[in-house]
């Protein structure tokens, strides 16, 4: 589905008849030949073609215009970078029309380039270390445009939603799409008097002026692409404090329908489940939290940073705290440190499946070692699930149900081997460790060695990337196998609702 787009080596072969031309290219100063083009892809195996090379941004200041009847976008983009080679032009990730590209106040060359590039030439080249500002100034109509056969922005009978992983920033503003490069945001969005637009962050101020009205969102803390959302349309936003102290902003939209009960009673509960989801993994990181549920037809929830993404079909079937669960959990494990590769995916997903376990044990809806079991045991070895690596389940599998479950089964093991006493102060270590930053499963693996002080290789070699399913006596070390007398397990009360949150992120394509 996707394809290299690697940068070409070219080799330039001198003959005896050309040395006057030679002499020419010795002139050149040293330092000129050393300028290249950055990378059109930041060098994920996963998605060879995302992110980009030679630069990394600091911020992004978005200002954009709306018109939820057309679904039309004008917008001009700032980013603040720094260049982390010497360059000679550099890509972003974006799909919409662009009329004019400024580097450091001078007007750009610019072209596209394969599904989703953006090629920026600078008038001068720019040296390792020096500090950019680019603007760009773009329009067009996101629902129009595709990349690789999908979309990543959402129409609504009110407007549109930009949010889906692993991207969906092509489709409002250009960027370097990847996690490794964080960044803080300012959005400022213009739209009709009576829609609302929301975003990440706290919002800052409003202000209306002839039929339109500006909202002025930001985000402080740094932030991956995929997940800073934009969603336009007739919310009913509800504002409050956690009793820790956490301001929560939730919205939902006006035609919920059947479903605007349930996501209510489901969602207003973010300020209880933040503080509490705090006990065990430290305190909250951001500056706020909340959800919004937009009158979409996506089956999905995404853990957009601060401010939760949820389908209206999460809740069809009445409340479901456990999906909101997930979600705040992954503003710990997945938002504050984010992965290095997408191939660490089990970070994100393993722990907030594993914090769905936590939960279910709070409600006493079933213990995390009876859940462990009963997934362990309801799946025989010949199952494909087990098929499924999650320490690296390659991106076909990057949002299989096994990444999730196999995932927590890997996490209950840990537990079972080190102790709750490591066990937890891991759980609550990492976030602040790596808070605001990346890392991978290796560096996990090496962390719960030291505050453990127990070799673990074994263990995550077997639950992480085995791609069978954990035999009897390895099973049995971490308690997660039908006990001695061969009784099944009883499958726990919370055990269906967790399940039918297995997709909870599989994206449309």
């Amino acid at each position: 589905m996707f394809r290299r787009l690697g940068a070409f080596v070219h080799r330039r072969l001198i003959a005896p008849g050309a040395l006057a031309a030679a002499s020419v290219l010795l002139a050149i100063p040293a330092s000129a030949a050393s300028f290249t083009p950055g990378a059109p892809g930041i060098g994920d195996p996963y998605y060879p073609a995302y992110g980009n090379g030679g630069y990394d941004v600091q911020h992004y200041d978005l200002r954009l215009k709306y018109q939820p009847a057309t679904d039309e976008l004008e917008g001009t983009a700032t980013l603040l970078a720094k260049t982390t080679q010497d360059l000679s032009r550099f890509d972003l990730d974006f799909l919409l029309d662009v009329s004019e590209v400024r580097v450091n106040g001078v007007a750009a060359a610019f072209s596209t380039s394969g599904e989703h590039e953006l090629v920026v030439t600078p008038k001068s080249p720019l040296p390792k270390g020096t500090a950019l500002t680019v603007v760009v100034r773009y329009h067009g109509v996101p629902s129009s445009k595709q990349a690789y056969g999908f979309t990543s922005w959402h129409r609504t009978p009110d407007g549109g939603i930009g949010a889906n992983e692993p991207e969906s920033a092509w489709w409002w503003f250009p960027s370097n799409d990847h996690p490794l490069d964080k960044a803080t945001y300012d959005v400022s969005v213009l739209v009709p008097d009576g829609t609302q637009a929301i975003s990440n962050g706290t919002l800052q101020s409003t202000s209306s002026k002839l039929g339109w009205t500006r909202y002025n969102w930001r985000e402080n803390k740094p932030q991956t692409t995929y997940l800073t959302t934009l969603a336009v349309g007739r919310f009913d936003v509800t504002t409050g404090t956690s009793e820790g102290g956490v301001p929560v902003i939730n919205a939902y939209s006006k035609d919920l329908g059947d479903n605007d009960g349930a996501a209510r009673a489901s969602v207003e509960r973010t300020g209880e489940i933040v503080d509490w989801l705090s006990g065990y993994f430290g305190p909250y990181p951001f500056s706020s939290a909340g959800g919004y549920v937009p009158n979409t037809t996506t089956g999905y929830a995404l853990e957009t940073q601060t401010r939760v993404y949820y389908s209206p079909r999460q809740f069809a079937n009445g409340a479901n705290t456990s999906v909101v669960v997930h979600e705040l959990a992954h503003q710990w494990y997945g938002d504050s440190v984010s992965v290095k590769g997408w191939k660490d995916i089990w970070i994100n997903e393993g722990f907030a499946r594993y914090a769905q376990w936590l939960w279910s044990e709070h409600e006493g809806e079933g213990t995390a070692q009876e859940l462990a079991d009963y997934v362990y045991a309801s799946h025989p070895a010949d199952d494909a699930f087990w098929t499924v690596k999650p320490g690296d389940p390659g991106p076909e599998n990057q949002f299989d149900g096994a990444v999730y479950d196999r995932g927590a089964l890997a996490i209950q093991a840990l537990r079972n081997a080190i102790g709750d006493d490591a066990f937890f102060a891991v759980l609550k270590g990492w976030p602040q460790k790596y808070a605001y930053g990346n890392a991978s499963v290796a560096d996990f693996q090496r962390y719960a060695e030291q505050v453990s002080g127990k070799p673990l290789a074994a263990l995550f070699d077997t639950w992480l990337f085995q791609p069978s399913k954990p035999a009897a006596p390895a099973a049995r070390a971490a308690s997660v196998a039908p006990s001695a007398r061969g009784a099944a397990p009883v499958q726990p009360k919370s055990y269906k609702r967790i399940a039918a949150t297995n997709d909870v992120h599989g994206a449309v394509r």
